[in-house]
């Protein structure tokens, strides 16, 4: 078959506007384009129009031997057709060969004759016919090559059909026989065997390189539905970067009846729906998510032995009418004339004796069919020559007659099988079934088999599959608004109209536009969005191939597509991603950070290049400020957030707990509180960020001082849809004697821990180390400060408030409130009168400067002249209690606690009581263990009694009617009377200054006690805390009580 040009109208059959199908380049969009949408659009410049051919083979080889040696003649050469036999006509003008066949010299030998080359055939030898000249375009006129056999193996063997694995040996064959016929140059680009199927596809030198993201699978539809008996073998291929190529080479279900029809179309299902090819990776690594289907290929081929045979047609009559044309090729003096002429005359005479035995004639050999004269008798003389479709002797005219009852065309039109598949112009005999080394000889055996088109090549573009799926889709929306008009009882209307006429239809009722169409090419527009064309230049049989009881068959396409140039794509992406970068970065919010810098003199020149934040030297409890300012300065709205560390997930990440962030308004409304506070910025607008930096965490100041934590982090400025702004953020510690050990405490000498700092290298962890440093006080010089100094601010704050006139009749602080509970004043937070936070932290971070520098606090700068005698005793209070707390052994240690527990536990087992000097001699003994410990531990016990005796001797006495109340009963005694108001009275005073030193105790054991943290019940953790409270009550008070 030879193409005519292409139709102008032919672009326009089809409207390509329909779901699914790509926009067009002109449709505009007011979203921003993603990267790969960019670089299509600008496709021209790197996309090279390209031409190729594609040659499509399939055949059944039978298992037989020797047919190997007839592939590359027929497939790769083109030779082997009989032109008469196939509808082909090599001479035909419009369609030139890409190389012009040269005259035949006339030394050149004839071609073999059939009865020669049928003489000649061997297994051993190509079968195929000596000095016969190339009729299809073959070599390196050939840009693919895509050849499926069936049947290379024996499938009707149990042995092959049950063999776990295929024999390589047998692809190889048949591989050795393609390449040796190949150009130089090609290369196997696809290899795919499933029992007896093997696919092989060859590129040539220039289209190899292109060929990508190859895949190969096989679906098993034999045996139980799965055996590789029956099936398909697929290959995928990307060529160009831009479209999509499947073959598909597939060997059906066998059978005439129709069972088997309906098994072959559920295989065709079976191998569309079960078919699953590798992700496609594009030229930059990148591998899709899911891997595609059949559906998805741009080009889809489909050959193979499809076993589709001729509905109802008697065998003979089809083997008559179709020999009266094949011995035409013989001579007739010749044995295989002579066996085709017994052939027909006793298929002439099975057909009459069917023909009386049944009640009317057949739906083949009816008048017209039977009168069917042998081509031989026509003289061209009688009449005027016809083409060889309006000549009723013709093979055309017989093909023609034939073909309404070929299955496959019956279940296309019908929507079962193939429905939007393609199919050339059949023009040639039925490839099945003939005589093992014939030309013409169809079925000869006993069951004389009805010649059928079993072999097929079909093919399907994108643009057929989408509007296949339309056609379905409008079917269905027209059934539902049937339905929906018969609900609504408007089925009447139509039923009233006889008949309906379109003149524009009228004769339309059998046309396919596809194949008045065959010959055009065909516009198709990939997935990737390229413009492709596909064009069928031939479709035939090669009627001379001799080795199989199946006649080859080939396609040749000639496909136009666009190819990607690779330098020229990469310079376009590079070009496109600044593109967007720059217009991104445009349209994106952007902000400025500008650091508020305080220069000291101290500072080294590093400290002022420092580009973040530098708090420089901070102490203990000292609170520093820097501003840091953020302006707007992008061309949109900025909502900006502070996060921790780089990398960090939001919502999880805060500052570090030694800095806080104070912006100068209000965060915006989020309905999500895990969300961090955000804030906007409109553009030209700025705000000011205050970071305060203040470390009053004992545990953190105890990992500073031994070098374990710095004063270092990173803030990250989230800028939404914005660039992250990184602000560094340092300070350079100052040793602190909170946070340390007694044993270490110990150990600084004069002047303090600050002055130790300072002579010590740059870079030592801790300057203090008992190895180092001997001995130096008997206790901690800051505990022997703090003591002294709360001692006289208790004198002098009792005293002051004696001779202060309270106009609101406030009453003294170190009263007992509720009943008879101790207050625990000054140690007790609740005691507390004077609370403002910015005076009570500045005095704080002074007394503890004054500690760290050994400085005394009553005389150094601790206390400002003006500030108040209760509000200093409150604050060194406060400060002594956390002293104790973070010193990191305590005063009793847990393990002298151990000790101290284990003797109550014993003396409550005992039920042995101890008075209060015993109680303090078994206390002391148990201390002294720890020589420091101990000092530590009488110091601040001889503190609190003399707190407690100041407090004690400043309380009011109680007066008698509150002590004695409504009673006025007396008691005699024998020696004098005393009256009952006076021993209540003296009862309530005992009950006051106990509360007292139980108060005062209680505050001053839980910081001086290490007591492990209790695991068990709530009883037991309270035991505890009495005891330990017992344990310092002991030394702080004067009664004869005991635990």
């Amino acid at each position: 078959m030879a193409s005519n040009p292409p139709s102008s109208s032919a672009s326009s059959d089809l409207d390509q506007h329909i779901p699914g199908a790509f926009p067009s380049a002109a449709v505009s969009s007011s979203t921003p384009q993603s990267l790969n949408q960019a670089v299509h659009n600008r496709r021209d410049e790197y996309v090279r129009s390209k031409r190729i051919r594609i040659k499509v083979g399939t055949w059944n080889v039978a298992a037989f031997k020797g047919t190997e040696k007839d592939v590359g003649g027929w497939f790769v050469h083109g030779r082997g057709v009989e032109e008469a036999l196939a509808g082909l006509d090599v001479t035909d003008p419009n369609q030139p060969h890409d190389k012009p066949i040269p005259a035949e010299p006339e030394h050149v030998k004839e071609k073999e004759t059939v009865e020669e080359q049928e003489r000649r055939r061997s297994s051993n030898a190509s079968t195929l016919p000596e000095n016969d000249a190339p009729s299809l375009p073959g070599g390196d006129e050939i840009g693919i090559y895509a050849l499926g056999l069936q049947e290379v193996v024996d499938i009707n063997s149990a042995t092959e059909a049950l063999r776990p694995y295929s024999d390589p040996a047998t692809a190889a064959k048949f591989r050795a026989a393609m390449e040796s016929a190949m150009p130089k140059g090609y290369r196997l680009v696809a290899e795919q065997q499933l029992i007896g199927l093997l696919l092989l596809v060859y590129a040539s030198p220039s289209v190899a390189p292109e060929v990508r993201s190859v895949s190969t699978t096989s679906v098993g539809t034999g045996l139980m539905g799965y055996m590789g008996n029956k099936g398909a073998v697929t290959a995928r291929l990307v060529l160009g970067e831009t479209t999509r190529l499947v073959f598909i080479n597939s060997h059906l279900a066998a059978g005439a009846d129709k069972t088997a029809l309906e098994r072959r179309n559920w295989d065709a299902n079976q191998i569309l729906t079960r078919t699953k090819f590798d992700p496609i990776v594009d030229s930059s690594g990148v591998a899709q998510a899911n891997g595609e289907s059949i559906a998805e290929a741009d080009f889809a081929f489909w050959f193979g032995d499809l076993n589709y045979r001729l509905e109802g047609m008697p065998g003979d009559d089809v083997r008559r009418i179709l020999m009266l044309h094949t011995r035409n090729e013989y001579d007739l003096s010749q044995r295989t004339a002579g066996l085709i002429e017994k052939d027909i005359a006793t298929s002439g005479r099975r057909s009459s004796e069917t023909t009386d035995r049944t009640s009317g004639p057949s739906s083949f050999c009816n008048d017209d069919s039977s009168s069917l004269a042998d081509p031989s008798t026509f003289d061209d003389n009688d009449a005027e020559e016809l083409p060889a479709e309006f000549d009723p002797a013709s093979l055309q005219t017989t093909l023609a007659s034939l073909l309404p009852h070929d299955e496959l065309r019956q279940q296309q039109r019908k929507g079962k099988a193939f429905a939007d598949w393609r199919e050339g112009d059949v023009e040639f005999l039925p490839t099945y079934k003939y005589d093992v080394g014939t030309v013409g000889v169809f079925d000869s055996s006993e069951k004389r088999r009805c010649p059928s088109w079993c072999d097929r090549i079909l093919y399907r573009t994108r643009r057929d599959r989408l509007a296949h799926e339309n056609k379905i889709k409008e079917a269905e929306d027209s059934k539902k608004r049937d339905e929906d008009m018969k609900k609504r009882g408007l089925e009447s209307t139509s039923e009233e109209v006889l008949f309906e006429y379109d003149p524009a239809t009228d004769g339309d009722e059998n046309y396919d536009e596809a194949r008045d169409s065959r010959e055009d090419p065909i516009p198709v527009e990939t997935k990737e969005g390229f413009d492709d064309e596909l064009q069928l230049e031939y479709y035939t049989a090669h009627q001379r191939v001799l080795s199989s009881d199946h006649k080859p068959l080939d396609a040749v396409f000639i496909l136009k597509y666009d190819s990607v140039v690779p330098e020229l794509k990469a310079q376009v992406h590079q070009e496109v991603a600044r593109e967007l970068d720059r217009a991104e970065n445009e349209g994106r919010p952007g902000v400025t950070l500008i650091v508020d810098k305080e220069f000291n003199k101290r500072e080294s020149s590093d400290d002022s290049k420092y580009e973040g934040v530098n708090f420089g030297k901070v102490k203990f409890l000292e609170a520093k400020r820097r501003m840091v300012t953020i302006a707007n300065t992008g061309p949109v709205a900025a909502n900006i957030s502070f996060f921790g560390q780089p990398g960090a997930e939001q919502g999880e990440v805060k500052p570090p707990s030694w800095l806080s962030v104070r912006f100068d308004r209000d965060p915006d409304k989020t309905t999500e509180a895990s969300i961090p506070a955000s804030y906007t910025l409109e553009p030209g607008d700025a705000c000011n960020i205050e970071l305060i930096l203040k470390v009053d965490d004992t545990k953190f100041v105890q990992g500073l001082n031994e070098g374990t934590a710095q004063l270092e982090d990173i803030l990250v400025l989230r800028v939404s849809e914005g660039r992250d702004h990184f602000l560094p953020v340092r300070a350079s510690w100052l040793q602190s004697s909170f946070g340390r050990s007694i044993d270490k405490l110990i150990r600084i000498p004069e002047g303090g821990i600050r002055k130790l700092q300072g002579q010590r290298p740059t870079g030592d962890s801790s300057p203090v180390s008992g190895k180092d440093a001997g001995v130096k006080w008997s206790a901690p010089r800051e505990l022997f400060r703090l003591t002294e100094a709360l001692e006289d601010l208790v004198e002098r704050v009792v005293a002051e408030w004696d001779m202060t006139e309270h106009p609101d009749g406030a009453a003294p602080p170190w009263e007992v409130t509720g009943g008879n509970s101790a207050n625990g004043w000054p140690f007790s937070p609740d005691t507390w009168k004077l609370k403002e936070d910015k005076a009570r932290e500045s005095i704080k971070c002074d007394i503890a400067d004054a500690l760290d520098a050994d400085l005394a606090i009553e005389t150094g700068t601790a206390f400002q002249p003006d500030t108040p005698m209760l509000l200093r005793l409150e604050c060194l209070a406060e400060m002594l209690l956390l002293f104790l707390n973070s010193l990191t052994d305590g005063v009793v240690t847990e393990e002298q606690w151990a000790q101290l527990e284990a003797g109550y536990e014993d003396q409550t087992r005992t039920r042995r009581t101890l008075n209060r000097e015993e109680e303090r001699a078994w206390v002391l003994e148990v201390m002294a263990g720890a020589p420091n410990h101990n000092v530590c531990f009488v110091l601040l016990t001889s503190m609190g009694a003399r707190v407690a005796g100041e407090v004690k001797q400043a309380m009011k006495p109680v007066k008698a009617g509150a002590a004695a109340g409504n009673r006025l009963s007396r008691t005699f005694s024998m020696g004098r009377a005393r009256s009952a108001s006076e021993v209540q009275r003296a009862q309530t005073e005992a009950q006051r200054r106990q509360a007292v030193e139980r108060g005062i105790a209680g505050s001053l054991a839980e910081a001086m006690v290490r007591v492990p943290v209790a695991v068990g019940r709530e009883r037991e953790r309270m035991v505890r805390r009495q005891r330990a409270s017992r344990l310092v009550e002991v030394f702080v008070g004067e009664g004869e009580t005991a635990l």
